[in-house]
């Protein structure tokens, strides 16, 4: 009986332990699952963090990179429209000199259409090169008489007044009358056809637009250009003669004699072939501008603003460097 107890007693106590050693294995579990999943969620935190960063870093960074890029992109395609107009300036240019020089060796050059383009232009260029050569003239003389005078060296006026209307102030004024007198008008009428679709109406007839309306356009261009920048030269040195002779003491031999000594007819050479080049450019630019007109009346305001402006800033352009050129080339003698 005793024994029976006894065992009873060890086997209560043997399940007791047992069940305290379940229940401490259960809490460590509990403990360690409770612990993986607070590191599972602060790793779950820090990532949800970085994604809100890296999603703020883009929103901002991406409105920067598109401020930055918006500049760039646009300076990119700018100069790729200027090469390409580039492009299509220089091939108007063959073709019209191509279509010039063979429609004249063939003796099928249209002389009416040329006379009638050269007269046009002497028209609207005659008056306006009258009213700024003189006045170009005067203020040239004006100016350099004074500065000489104040260095005794007044014997020289005429040289260094006649050189700075030859060489500079002729072809320039000319390049400014053609550009903006000649080529503006010449912008205006080849957009006004090419805007009522006349061009596209000579194409589909199988004639040449470049041949049919630029070709004149060149030929008379160069032929007037010369004229013209003799008619420039011939009134600014009268002007400045007039001047330096009546109203600065000058006398008419030392003006004509330091005049033959410094300029040749070297001098009135380059001034004309300066004036015949940028002539080619102004009026081979209006043609250009004119016959890509689009957009209406609008457009036909736009080619003849845009011929202007880049006429002019090509002449600038082309003078400075055939200066530079020729002053290192041809250096200025005396005798």
């Amino acid at each position: 009986m005793t024994a029976g107890v006894h065992d009873g007693t060890a086997a209560e106590a043997a399940t007791q332990t047992e069940g305290n050693a379940l229940s401490s294995v259960d809490v460590d579990a509990c403990t360690t699952a409770n612990a993986d999943q607070v590191f599972a969620d602060a790793v779950s935190t820090s990532d949800r963090r970085e994604d809100r960063q890296a999603v703020v870093d883009a929103s901002i960074g991406r409105p920067v990179v598109t401020i930055l890029g918006r500049p760039l992109r646009y300076t990119l395609l700018q100069v790729d429209s200027s090469l390409q107009t580039l492009g299509r300036f220089f091939d108007l240019a063959a073709e019209a000199f191509a279509f010039l020089i063979t429609d004249l060796i063939r003796l099928r050059h249209p002389w009416r259409d040329t006379i009638n383009q050269a007269w046009f232009i002497v028209s609207v260029t005659a008056i306006p090169a009258l009213l700024v050569s003189v006045p170009f003239g005067v203020i040239v003389a004006v100016q350099v008489g004074s500065f000489i005078q104040q260095v005794g060296a007044s014997s020289v006026s005429g040289a260094a007044g006649g050189l700075g209307v030859i060489r500079q102030g002729a072809p320039v004024v000319a390049a400014l009358l053609l550009g903006g007198a000649a080529g503006s008008a010449v912008a205006t009428d080849l957009g006004a056809r090419t805007i009522r679709e006349e061009v596209d109406a000579l194409r589909v007839m199988g004639t040449n637009p470049v041949r049919r309306l630029v070709t004149p356009r060149l030929a008379a261009i160069v032929i007037v250009a010369p004229v013209l920048c003799s008619f420039i030269i011939f009134m600014g040195l009268a002007a400045g003669y007039a001047i330096n002779v009546g109203f600065q003491s000058g006398t008419p031999g030392s003006y004509i004699a330091s005049f033959a000594s410094f300029a040749s007819v070297g001098d009135v050479g380059v001034a004309v072939l300066k004036t015949w080049l940028f002539g080619v450019i102004v009026i081979l630019v209006a043609c250009q501008r004119g016959l890509e007109a689009k957009g209406g009346a609008r457009g036909v305001a736009d080619a003849v603003n845009a011929s202007v402006v880049i006429g002019v800033v090509a002449v600038f352009v082309l003078n400075l460097v055939i200066t530079q050129g020729l002053s290192m080339s041809m250096p200025l003698r005396v005798g």
